[in-house]
């Protein structure tokens, strides 16, 4: 009975070691491809972790992106810098880049590789409302405007923070700093001569072949890369993941907050219908989540709310268009503003405000246009309505009877003498006696 305790015991020691041999020879490979967000920095910062529990032996993030925000950047670089897995940028496949925030994720990598034909560079900071200085037209030429203060302080914090990064990696920060300042560019073969990056490598096994045995500073201490034999784990982006990425897209956040808005206006108009409120609450939390990971212009979203204020004060106090036409103004200057960042991929697309304006201007002028012909439409109830309504004297009317008018029996007082069948007209009414008089053709009948 010892004996067979031992030999499961033994078993299980086996097992476990044979799976921490397989977890540490692993190299985890994360796809980076289109601009950087919160669902990239989501799915990076997760994959890192999960690389150190499972003892993985390197992480490779291959590139190719146009840049993204910068809060998402840092933080992307801010995990790399503090992973206990050494981390190993790649920008591939050929014709690739790593353009703006990812030169400074290449920058802070521990391994900085590019394959044949990539780029990398262009990295001078965007602010929402544009880039910090740009150019004038001056007699046809482009001409540069002067910064201002906050585009100084910008582009002096971005220089400061490249070239930090430069010194902890022995990258070259004085091409890091023209890359900053002048938004220069360099081809993977300039890069490695300009000593920007440690290597150039054709495929994944061309990489990990030349990164075998190379020594690197991992949080401090020096360690040898084993590549030699490793397989390469693919780590997939999983659903949460992927909904990060739909949300947080500029269009979909957008459609959302819109869709949440028109959805609780109509459940609060229309009290019980349920869908609409449920369907309104749940897309303006995701919009909300969504603008509180990305850099929206609070005025933008102000114009915005104020836009819609004023299309639905038209509705229910119709100004013959001012007020709508005024909200529609304020939506479209607002929609624009919301996430005017410059960052590729990461604005409100223009058709797509348009094609809400266009709705929005088509609803408000619906409503005038039928405010307009309610009131051109003669009134066909309450008291007013009986004011010049036709009828027919129950009575010989000398000074008082009774007629019927609207299928009604109505005492009436008349201004001249009506016979018993003859047509009257209402003229007035006095609580529930109305003022009568003979139509024309009555009293010619009268008089014969």
């Amino acid at each position: 009975m010892y004996r067979k305790a031992g030999f499961l015991v033994a078993l299980l020691l086996a097992l476990g070691a044979a799976t921490t041999a397989q977890g540490a020879g692993q190299v985890i490979l994360l796809e980076v491809s289109g601009a950087i967000g919160p669902a990239t920095q989501d799915y990076l910062s997760r994959n890192l972790v999960r690389a150190h529990e499972q003892g993985a032996q390197l992480v490779v993030i291959r590139m190719d992106t146009p840049g993204g925000l910068d809060t998402s950047m840092r933080a992307i670089i801010k995990d790399i810098i503090a992973s206990p897995v050494p981390v190993a940028t790649y920008v591939a496949p050929s014709g690739a880049r790593a353009a703006s925030a990812g030169t400074y994720i290449l920058y802070a990598s521990h391994i900085a590789a590019m394959a044949p034909a990539t780029n990398l560079g262009a990295a001078t900071p965007v602010r929402i409302g544009g880039l910090p200085g740009g150019a004038d037209k001056t007699n046809g030429e482009d001409a540069p405007r002067p910064m201002d203060a906050m585009g100084r302080k910008i582009i002096n914090d971005a220089v400061a923070y490249i070239q930090g990064l430069a010194q902890m990696r022995g990258r070259n920060g004085e091409w890091a700093e023209r890359a900053v300042r002048e938004g220069v560019s360099l081809s993977s073969d300039a890069a490695l001569s300009e000593g920007v990056i440690d290597l150039i490598a054709r495929d994944m096994g061309e990489l990990l072949s030349q990164l075998n045995g190379r020594e690197i500073n991992l949080l401090g201490k020096k360690i040898i890369i084993d590549t030699e034999g490793v397989a390469v784990t693919r780590a997939e982006p999983d659903w949460r993941t992927r909904l990060l990425a739909i949300i947080t897209d500029p269009n979909v956040a957008y459609i959302l907050m819109l869709v949440g808005i028109y959805g609780l206006i109509y459940e609060f108009a229309n009290p019980g219908m349920i869908l609409p409120g449920v369907a309104g609450v749940i897309s303006l939390l995701l919009a909300l989540f969504a603008f509180q990971v990305l850099p929206v212009n609070y005025a933008g979203l102000a114009l915005m709310v104020l836009g819609i204020a004023f299309m639905l004060a038209e509705v229910f106090v119709p100004s013959f268009g001012a007020l709508g036409v005024g909200g529609v103004i304020a939506f479209v200057f607002g929609s624009i503003m919301l996430l005017d960042t410059g960052v590729p991929g990461y604005g409100v697309s223009i058709p797509l405000i348009g094609m809400f304006a266009l709705l929005s201007a088509g609803f408000i002028l619906f409503v005038v246009g039928m405010a307009v012909k309610a009131r051109r439409r003669p009134v066909v109830s309450g008291e007013e309505e009986l004011i010049g309504a036709t009828g027919e004297a129950l009575d010989d009317l000398q000074q008082s009877g009774r007629v019927r008018v609207h299928s009604e029996s109505w005492k009436a007082r008349a201004l001249r003498p009506v016979r018993r069948g003859g047509r009257v007209r209402v003229v007035a009414r006095d609580g529930l006696i109305l003022t009568v008089e003979p139509l024309p053709e009555t009293t010619e009948e009268n008089e014969v």
